[in-house]
């Protein structure tokens, strides 16, 4: 909210999809997927990862010790890549805000070639 036009409600969702893409990320680790949280999301997960204290111990809890590297800059692609990452989202239990994730649909994903995260 500090950062972003976000009321409470927004910021919930944007991070709580932040997180559960974060964690589906470091359960599907070396499998290649290749997620992305499109833009929006995004916003959420460098909200996390810039919390360098509570990134480590996500990180230490929920991806055994292993760093879950943020490769800015790369290309972005449209291929499907963000719904794709809804699906995986879904697929290990998490709830899924839609609405945030098709408003990138259309759009493009930025992803680190053969990596498991953006």
């Amino acid at each position: 909210m500090r950062d972003y036009p976000y009321d409470e409600v927004m910021a919930a969702r944007v991070l709580g999809q932040a997180y559960a893409y974060l964690l589906t990320a470091m359960a599907s680790r070396g499998k290649g997927l290749g997620l992305t949280p499109g833009h929006i999301v995004d916003i959420g997960v460098h909200t996390v990862i810039l919390d360098t204290v509570a990134y480590a111990d996500l990180c230490d809890r929920y991806n055994d010790g292993a760093f879950l590297h943020h490769v800015p800059l790369v290309d972005m692609k449209a291929d499907g890549s963000v719904m794709r990452t809804a699906h995986e989202i879904a697929g290990y239990g998490f709830g899924v805000d839609l609405p945030l994730w098709q408003a990138d649909a259309a759009k493009c994903g930025p992803c680190h070639p053969g990596s498991d995260s953006h």
